[in-house]
């Protein structure tokens, strides 16, 4: 497996391959992962002499997996390996669907990768959504295969103490894509409200969409209510969904949406957005979505919920519910096991 970059980045793109490299371990499958240095997705020389390097040492009719990240900006570099070996893409959602791209950019993403795609024998993809995205990319539907993340199981969030305002929770690395911008308007709005937030995720992956956020709350003096801790340790992210009274991130798109699979995990009820893959993650018994970027229908989804915790409650035994169907790690990296042994038998794409 090719992934940019280090593995242990907390993201869900990366939290995905690293669980189901160390899952198909477990199953006994000997799994190589060469981290490429270098900047994606738009690659720089260091990324592409990396890439190729990493495809070079393999020998003749090797299986490689390799992460649309990495991937989607080199298919020269994907096209000079093809005949030799048997390459899986692995696409967590297409490059060109990325909030913040200028039109340019978004027309050269979308190019770049759907001709990589053109030169695998297959795609692995994490939602349904995906799977008819690609569609789009003049990916045969017989060469995809959709191989959601898995959740494990978590103990049932308690709340916040009686006494203590309703906690919302956010989990995501501040990037435009999660829309916090758009979640600290809908709070202002809601100042009068008894509330508090914490939001969960790293704060340097887009230094100035975070500044710019976080001089937000500040000079709408939410401060002491709305708190970027930046990124936390499991048993200290654990505390945090503890004790949620609600979950909210209104991302604009999500190629499957991990973090909401987790909070329902917990039971806890959620607030998102139709975009992307979402509403195949969160079903309307368990949370509310709205459309993406519309602040007035993010304020009203919070407010309703703020103000009447029995509905919170409604939504929390759908949460506990939904939790029981969501699928295991164990068993999506078997089903990636067998997503790529199957696309492996296939013929190279004329």
């Amino acid at each position: 497996m090719i992934v940019p970059g280090p593995l242990d980045q907390r993201t869900g793109g990366y939290l995905y391959d690293a669980r189901i490299v160390s899952e198909l371990a477990d199953l006994g499958a000997s799994v190589q992962v060469h981290s490429i240095p270098g900047r994606f997705p738009e690659a720089d020389d260091e990324a592409r002499a990396g890439l190729h390097e990493a495809l070079a040492r393999l020998d003749d009719g090797s299986t490689v997996v390799i992460d649309g990240l990495a991937a989607g900006g080199v298919p020269d570099v994907v096209a000079d390996h093809a005949d030799r070996l048997v390459i899986v893409a692995l696409v967590h959602h297409p490059l060109a669907d990325e909030t913040g791209q200028t039109p340019e950019q978004i027309g050269r993403s979308f190019a770049s990768e759907r001709d990589t795609l053109r030169h695998v024998r297959g795609v692995i993809v994490t939602s349904p959504f995906t799977a008819r995205r690609l569609a789009d990319f003049d990916v045969p539907e017989d060469r995809i295969r959709v191989v959601e993340p898995g959740t494990d199981p978590a103990p049932l969030a308690d709340g916040p103490p009686a006494d203590a305002p309703a906690r919302l929770v956010c989990v995501a690395s501040l990037s435009p894509r999660k829309g916090h911008d758009v979640l600290v308007e809908a709070l202002d709005r809601l100042r009068a409200l008894d509330w508090s937030c914490i939001c969960a995720g790293s704060t340097t992956r887009d230094r100035d969409f975070s500044e710019g956020v976080r001089s937000s709350v500040e000079a709408r003096g939410l401060g002491d209510r709305i708190d970027f801790c930046g990124e936390l340790e499991t048993e200290e992210l654990e505390e945090v969904y503890r004790t949620a009274s609600l979950f909210v991130l209104p991302s604009h798109y999500e190629g499957y949406g991990m973090a909401y699979a987790e909070a329902l995990a917990r039971g806890i009820p959620v607030v998102g957005t139709t975009g992307g893959a979402i509403p195949d993650t969160v079903p309307g018994y368990a949370g509310v979505l709205v459309p993406p970027g519309d602040v007035d229908a993010l304020t009203d989804a919070l407010e309703g919920l703020l103000v009447a915790p029995d509905r919170r409650d409604t939504l929390a035994e759908g949460a506990r519910m939904h939790a029981q169907a969501l699928p295991r790690w164990s068993e999506q990296a078997g089903r990636f096991r067998d997503a790529v042994s199957e696309l492996s038998a296939l013929d190279a794409r004329v």
